[in-house]
C-alpha cells in the first residue's frame, strides 16, 4: 500500500466554512461559527512529534473507535457528536474547548510509572503509594489533569489546585469535568472488561456549547488516547514481573526509544520503511477489533481526499 493511499494533510474549502484548525492528528472545520466538521487524518504522534508517514487506515479507524464509545456513553455524559458522513469524519456542535485534558489513571503506567521511578510520590498533586511497581492497579483511579499545549509544544501536567487558581476553568465546571471523567472511566472499564481487555488509563477532553452546556468531544477510549492491557495473564504477569501485554500505541513509543528518539531537542525521527507503517497499521486494525469486537471493513482508500470531500459536502448541503 503507498503513502498515497494515507490522508496526511486536508486543504478543503467548504460551504460557509469559518476557519481551519490543525492539531496533531485531527483538522477541524468550523462551518458558519454552528458545526465543526473533523476529520481524523492518518497522522501519527508520539513525544508529541508528528512522524513524517502516515499509518493506513489509522485515521478511520480512531474516528470509528471514537464515535462508537460515544454512543455507548451518550446516556451518561453528553456529546459533541451530531453525524458521521464518511470513515474519516465526524461532525459535531461547535464548542469552546476548556484548556485542559482530563487524565485519568486506574493503573500505574507509562507517563506515571516513569514519574514514580524518578522517585516522585505526587503525580499532579494526587499521591501515589509508596510500595507499588510499574501496572500495578491504583486502590482507586486518579485524575492527572495536564494542559492542552499548541502543536508542537508538550502537554504538562498540572494538579486540580493550579487549574482552579490559575482560572484555567471555574471550580463549579471542574467539579462537572471531574464526574463526567470519572463516569466515563468506570463504563469504558466495563466496556472492556466484555473484550477481556483492562482500561489502564485514558484521557477525556470537553467543550462548552453555545448554550452554556458542558459536553465531550475530540476522542475517546481510542488507542491514541487511552492505554489497555489484556486481562488475560495480567496477574500473572505481575507476580512474575513481566511486561504487560497491550493495546496502545505504546509499542509505536518503545520502537522509537529503542531507536534513539523520544522528542528531544536535537533528536532524529529514526526512518520508518514501508514494511514497518505496514506493521503499525496491522496493529491499529488489530486494536480496533480487540476494543470494538467488531471486524474491521477497510473503506476505499483510492482517492480519500475525493471521498471525504464528496461525502462532507452530500452531508452539508442535504
Amino acid at each position: 500500500m503507498s503513502q498515497n493511499n494515507t490522508i496526511i494533510d486536508t486543504n478543503f474549502n467548504f460551504p460557509n466554512q469559518k476557519s481551519v484548525y490543525k492539531g496533531k492528528v485531527r483538522e477541524v472545520y468550523n462551518i458558519n461559527d454552528e458545526q465543526l466538521v473533523m476529520i481524523a487524518t492518518d497522522r501519527l504522534s508520539a513525544f508529541d512529534v508528528v512522524m513524517p508517514k502516515g499509518i493506513p487506515y489509522k485515521g478511520q479507524i480512531l474516528n470509528q473507535i471514537a464515535t462508537k464509545m460515544m454512543k455507548y456513553t451518550e446516556d451518561l455524559v453528553p456529546n459533541w457528536l451530531v453525524a458521521t458522513p464518511d470513515p474519516n469524519v465526524a461532525v459535531g456542535h461547535l464548542c469552546e474547548p476548556f484548556k485542559v485534558e482530563m487524565v485519568i489513571r486506574g493503573y500505574m503506567s507509562g507517563h506515571a510509572a516513569r514519574e514514580y521511578k524518578a522517585g516522585k510520590r505526587l503525580l499532579c498533586g494526587v499521591p501515589m503509594p509508596e510500595g507499588m511497581k510499574e501496572n500495578d492497579k491504583f486502590p482507586e483511579p486518579i485524575i492527572t489533569p495536564a494542559t492542552k499545549a499548541e502543536k508542537g509544544d508538550h502537554d504538562e501536567d498540572i494538579s486540580r489546585e493550579d487549574i482552579l487558581k490559575r482560572g484555567i476553568v471555574s471550580e463549579e465546571d471542574y467539579i462537572v469535568l471531574e464526574d463526567y471523567t470519572r463516569k466515563l472511566f468506570q463504563r469504558g472499564t466495563e466496556i472492556a472488561a466484555k473484550r477481556g481487555l483492562i482500561l489502564v488509563d485514558t484521557k477525556y477532553e470537553f467543550g462548552k456549547t453555545k448554550d452554556g452546556k458542558i459536553v465531550l468531544i475530540d476522542e475517546i477510549h481510542t488507542p491514541d488516547s487511552s492505554r489497555y492491557f489484556y486481562a488475560d495473564g495480567y496477574q500473572e504477569r505481575q507476580d512474575n514481573g513481566e511486561a504487560q501485554k497491550q493495546l496502545s500505541k505504546e509499542f509505536v513509543r518503545q520502537w522509537l526509544i529503542a531507536n534513539g528518539f523520544q522528542g528531544k531537542e536535537g533528536q532524529q525521527v529514526p526512518f520508518m520503511s514501508d514494511e514497518y507503517i505496514e506493521t503499525v497499521s496491522d496493529r491499529y486494525i488489530e486494536l480496533y477489533e480487540n476494543i470494538t469486537g467488531e471486524a474491521f471493513v477497510k473503506a476505499d482508500v483510492s482517492n480519500i481526499q475525493s471521498r471525504i470531500e464528496a461525502n462532507v459536502l452530500e452531508y452539508l448541503t442535504s
